[in-house]
């Protein structure tokens, strides 16, 4: 009995091995690169196994007839394919296609620097700011030690590859500032109006920028404000040159905060301690208020409210160059309003609405004098150069804007973004000097609408395709400016992008009281771009040719006769690096621009270089930090090739052929992090131009006075002091900013 039945099992077993089939094959990815560790198994059974490091598997199964094998690989799709299994082995290959992913997906960057937590490309923070030395905590200031931006010492703005300041715009939450900067005073340059610890991100296009903004031929800084902070706040901040104090008030169930702000500058005791190459009659006295309200709606959506009020004067004096013993005197009087509201909600099932509007105001009054010995003003002279010094002007700016952004995310990680916008301009002024007295008003009504998508045709392909429709009530025009960016993955860190774009932009409206209908200025852009980014280290390198179709050419006549037949072109080379990890407790960047540009516009005689732009210019930011004592040096060191100017002694075939000398300035900053009482401190000081190299921004030459050899007497554009200091203490209760210092690198 016993032989029987292992007879009976021998042959039972046999028929079982026999009734058996082998599945074998491989696994790949859709590039023919081995997949180790991928699941095959028939479905709806437990027969399977995992392909080896070769990319093999094999397995055996007793299921008969029609069946699906089905192979998967964390990130990439599941694949299912139909076999007949039978007597016969089956040899069968699969290729499967990547996951779409955000931890794997290329970034379209749209030719931009972005400085936000939320995405790979980290460049700038708001301490990044308020710790290079030499910027003072001025955005714009940190801006320029960039690749693209260019330093101009004489006049206040961002200046991008080869283009003027009008043609960059700032942007708050969605919403355009107007008047980002101080009012302008004849030679020196004004600093930003915002402290750059409003914002939690900033992202600057040096060009190619977005479809969702316009009016900007070159550029666009946009900046994020804060939404609730962690915790309340008190700060208190002093110095010889100003004085703050701020209150952030957060709710108990972190859903809705409130502060405000109050800082008063006067520039008086710092002027005696540094004195200043121009005579300042009236110091410069400035006083600001600004408030926030912010809360959490219930679906996770955020609503924001900001307001900004700045009233100031100051008076500046330098000799006359057109008659020896009198002054030319400068005076000015300004308020600016600045009010944002901006909200975003997650609408569910992939929607996300962003509304934003905001008002902006500015009031300007200016005096300009020729005053005698006694600083008093003199009577006509008769002499036109002298007598057409004297004038007045007040000048008022209002812009409402209003804006809505509906994004909607579908397949893995695409979205389409589509909106409308609308601003209205209205600008009054009245001028009056010896030739009589100007009243001025303009409007403008313009509307836009755009369109934007981010297709994600790979992880390491993606398209971001782009349109913009504008219309100018002013004008009368309505034009279509399409844009795209294609961004190829080539590593883990690593991508080239591809940007075109064409931008239009309303002329000046100064420039069109009383004048014809002219059309939107425009310029094409192309641009090349190959960066690594990683926690540690970021490398970028570009290469960009921006075509200036139509510029506006100006009369030297009165009234000024305007057309749209100016036109440029700006070419160059720009490469950036950032290393926060060679060295411990040591974070530093370089970056150099190389620029190619001439254009002929406004008064311009012939198609030259600007004279806003330096042919080559560069920056070095270093910054230590000892965690240990809590104490930081930061050092910068800025330069740039001379930049054209114009000199009346050549004749209008030499226009702008004189160049000023280079540009240099190194720049010295500490910060000591010191506990005093149950206050949190850091100490500030820094000093600009540590080695007091000459800088010369221009010349202003005198229309009648002249030397031994016939030509027209000049002086320097200088900065109003060779080198200039800060020192601050702020303390706060409340947040303990300590450890953020540290981790950021002070």
């Amino acid at each position: 009995m016993k032989a029987i039945l292992i007879f009976i099992a021998g042959m039972m077993l046999a028929s079982l091995l026999k009734a058996q089939v082998l599945i074998k094959g491989t696994v790949k990815d859709n590039k023919g690169r081995i997949l180790a560790g991928a699941n095959i198994a028939i479905k709806d059974s437990y027969d399977g196994t995992m392909s080896d490091s070769t990319g093999s598997f094999s397995f055996k199964t007793t299921e008969k007839g029609n069946a699906l094998l089905v192979a998967s690989n964390i990130g990439y799709k599941t694949m299912e394919l139909p076999v007949v299994l039978g007597t016969d082995s089956v040899v069968i290959s699969f290729n499967l296609k990547e996951e779409i992913n955000e931890l794997k997906a290329v970034i379209i960057t749209a030719g931009s620097y972005e400085a936000s937590d939320k995405k790979k490309g980290t460049v700038l923070k708001a301490l990044d700011i308020a710790t290079t030395a030499g910027a003072n905590a001025d955005i714009s200031a940190t801006i320029q030690t960039l690749p693209g931006a260019q330093k101009v010492g004489e006049q206040e703005g961002l200046f991008i590859r080869g283009g003027s300041a009008e043609e960059a715009k700032i942007i708050i939450d969605g919403t355009v500032v107007n008047n980002f900067f101080y009012s302008s005073v004849p030679g020196i340059s004004q600093r930003g109006r915002f402290s750059p610890f409003l914002f939690s991100g900033t992202v600057f296009s040096s060009g190619g920028y977005s479809a969702l903004y316009g009016q900007a031929l070159s550029s666009v800084l946009s900046l994020e404000s804060l939404d609730i902070p962690e915790k309340s706040e008190l700060q208190v901040g002093l110095s010889p040159l100003f004085a703050t104090v701020g209150l952030q008030q957060v709710a108990n169930n972190k859903k809705s905060s409130y502060g405000f702000s109050y800082n008063w500058t006067n520039l008086a005791v710092y002027q005696k301690l540094v004195p200043q190459a121009p005579d300042f009659f009236k110091v410069p006295d400035f006083h600001t208020a600004d408030m926030n309200y912010r809360f959490k709606t219930k679906k996770n959506g955020v609503f924001k409210v900001y307001a900004y009020y700045n009233a100031g004067a100051l008076g500046v004096r330098n000799p006359s160059l057109d008659s020896v013993g009198l002054w030319n005197a400068f005076s000015l009087k300004n308020q600016n309003l600045f009010t944002n509201l901006s909200f975003r909600q997650f609408l569910g099932n992939g929607w996300k609405i962003n509304i934003a509007a905001s008002v902006s105001y500015n009031k300007d009054e200016i005096l300009t004098q020729v005053q005698n010995q006694q600083y008093q003003a003199v009577p006509l002279t008769n002499i036109a150069v002298i007598d057409q010094t004297n004038f007045s002007l007040n000048a008022h700016q209002w812009m409402l804007q209003g804006r809505i952004v509906v994004d909607k995310r579908f397949g893995a990680i695409n979205t389409i973004r589509f909106g409308t916008e609308v601003w209205n301009n209205a600008d009054s002024s009245r001028f009056q000097s010896v030739n009589g007295f100007f009243p001025s008003s303009i409007n403008d009504f313009y509307k836009a609408g755009f369109a934007e998508a981010d297709l994600y045709i790979t992880n390491e392909l993606a398209f971001r395709p782009g349109v913009r429709i504008e219309h100018s009530s002013l004008l009368n025009k309505m034009n279509i400016a399409p844009r795209a960016a294609l961004s190829y993955k080539l590593g883990r860190n690593s991508q080239f992008t591809a940007d075109y774009g064409i931008f239009y932009q309303t002329p000046e409206r100064r420039y069109l009281i009383n004048q014809p209908p002219v059309d939107f200025l425009r310029a094409d852009h192309y641009i090349l771009t190959y960066q690594h980014i990683s926690s540690s280290y970021t490398f970028r390198a570009q290469a960009f040719y921006k075509d200036y179709v139509s510029l506006l050419k100006t009369s030297n006549s009165f009234p000024t006769n305007v057309s749209n037949n100016g036109l440029g072109y700006a070419k160059g080379i720009e490469l950036f690096w950032r290393d926060k990890k060679t060295f411990k407790n040591f974070d530093y960047w370089i970056s150099y621009s190389y620029l190619d540009t001439k254009r002929d516009y406004n008064n311009y005689t012939a198609l030259v270089q600007p004279t806003f732009a330096a042919t080559h210019s560069g920056s070095v930011v270093l910054k230590k930090f000892w965690v240990k004592n809590m104490f930081g040096v930061n050092w910068s060191y800025n330069w740039s090739t001379g930049r054209p100017y114009f000199n009346p002694n050549r004749s209008s075939k030499e226009f702008l052929s004189d160049k000023t000398i280079g540009y240099s300035s190194n720049n010295f900053s500490l910060n000591w992090l010191p506990k005093i009482g149950k206050a949190n401190a850091v100490v500030v000081l820094g000093v600009n131009n540590v080695f007091n190299e000459r800088q010369i921004f221009g010349y202003n030459y005198s229309g009648r006075l002249r030397d031994t050899n016939g030509e027209l007497i000049r002086s320097e554009v200088n900065p109003p002091a060779d080198r200039s200091f800060f020192l601050g203490i702020f303390l706060s209760w409340g947040v303990d900013r300590s450890q953020q210092n540290i981790n950021n690198n002070l």
